[in-house]
């Protein structure tokens, strides 16, 4: 897991560390320096920290005008133990929509892992907002999980959500793939 780092191609477009209204802003991350793990694995010090011992995440776009963000997800998910959702909430998900975040566009390629518990916070969150919370490319067991605790009744996953080629798309380019798809965005 040390050698994946976070997609990095949009940073001449966006760096959440040079961005006023990002949690992590003035932060700077070490490129040689590993102190974050998930269990005995450790993560490339590009990752950022929430709380959780488990999950790391980057901010990859945020779009204060368009009221969109693309956030990557590395590790496992677990809300039965950690309570991820309620730390990633807390953190990082209400202060985007105190920003005026709508529309969240979650990678979860390297979310290992999900393990739900209930699902009050998924509901919060999309009461929260206007837009919508899109789960792009995630595993099949981890859509099984989904499925399992019903979060697609807060959440939009699989189908074509797992078939986004969203690295070679500009962040506008994949605002406009949900827009097309999606009504309520």
């Amino acid at each position: 897991m040390h050698s994946i780092e976070p997609f990095f191609l949009w940073r001449d477009i966006y760096n959440s560390q040079e961005d006023p209204n990002a949690v992590n802003y003035k932060e700077v991350s070490s490129e040689f320096h590993y102190t974050n793990k998930v269990y005995n694995y450790l993560l490339h010090p590009q990752w950022d920290n929430f709380g959780s011992e488990t999950l790391f995440y980057k901010l990859l776009y945020t779009d204060y005008e368009q009221q969109f963000c693309v956030i990557e997800f590395i590790g496992e998910w677990n809300d039965a133990i950690n309570n991820d959702i309620m730390q990633l909430k807390g953190e990082l998900i209400d202060h985007l929509v105190d920003c005026g975040i709508q529309n969240f566009a979650l990678i979860f390629e390297n979310v290992i892992n999900f393990h739900a518990d209930i699902d009050d916070y998924y509901q919060e969150w999309k009461e929260d907002i206007e837009g919508g919370i899109y789960v792009i490319n995630a595993l099949s067991h981890v859509i099984d999980e989904l499925e399992n605790y019903n979060l697609q009744h807060s959440l939009n996953f699989g189908g074509w959500l797992n078939d986004v080629n969203w690295r070679r798309s500009k962040p506008d380019q994949l605002l406009e793939l949900l827009e097309t798809k999606y009504l309520d965005i």
